[in-house]
């Protein structure tokens, strides 16, 4: 008999960031060139940009796995790409106030996210990831640098292959049942 978890498990991709301070519009511009790129049909992807707040609300909706794009300062050469693993929603304190909708990072949303999972009893994603990519300048300006531009069809190769995979694991049955992709 399948689990009916396993029958309904959705993977969510956002991106992340500012596309008005250089590379931190990093998440935005690989979501875009995913989105030329065929997703299994339980894998939704949205352009979250600053909108932390409404991607909390957003997994409410329930996702067994969630794949978070977005610029990552980790000390690397700008352009290096990372594969992190985070830990459980609500694990991590945010460093900026928490409803701050144009200043949330990764970890205040995913704070906010256990926040609101607590007071709903909705169930945060299993599994979060985040694809992350050493910026080169988050100063004020349109475009990503050549470093970062550059990594960003590596960037969409790793997504592609981790949804894949994550499809692949899944019972065949689960994955028709499944919403389709949305794009936003």
């Amino acid at each position: 008999m399948n689990d009916p978890a396993q029958q309904h498990a959705r993977t969510l991709i956002a991106g992340i960031g500012n596309i008005f301070l250089g590379d931190d519009g990093f998440g935005v511009e690989t979501v875009r060139a995913l989105s030329s790129h065929r997703l299994p049909d339980d894998v939704e992807m949205v352009d979250i940009g600053v909108r932390g707040v409404h991607l909390a609300y957003q997994l409410l909706d329930g996702y067994d796995t969630l794949v978070l794009i977005d610029a990552t300062a980790r000390g690397g050469r700008p352009g290096t790409l990372y594969l992190i693993e985070a830990d459980e929603p609500g694990a991590v304190e945010p460093q900026n106030a928490l409803l701050d909708g144009h200043r949330m990072s990764p970890d205040a949303v995913l704070a906010l996210l256990g926040t609101l999972c607590a007071g709903t009893g909705a169930v945060p994603p299993r599994r979060t990831l985040v694809v992350g990519c050493e910026p080169d300048s988050v100063d004020e300006g349109i475009g990503l640098s050549a470093p970062v531009a550059a990594a960003v069809p590596h960037a969409v190769r790793m997504v592609l292959d981790l949804v894949h995979v994550q499809a692949a694991d899944r019972p065949a049955d689960a994955r028709r049942t499944a919403a389709g992709p949305v794009m936003n």
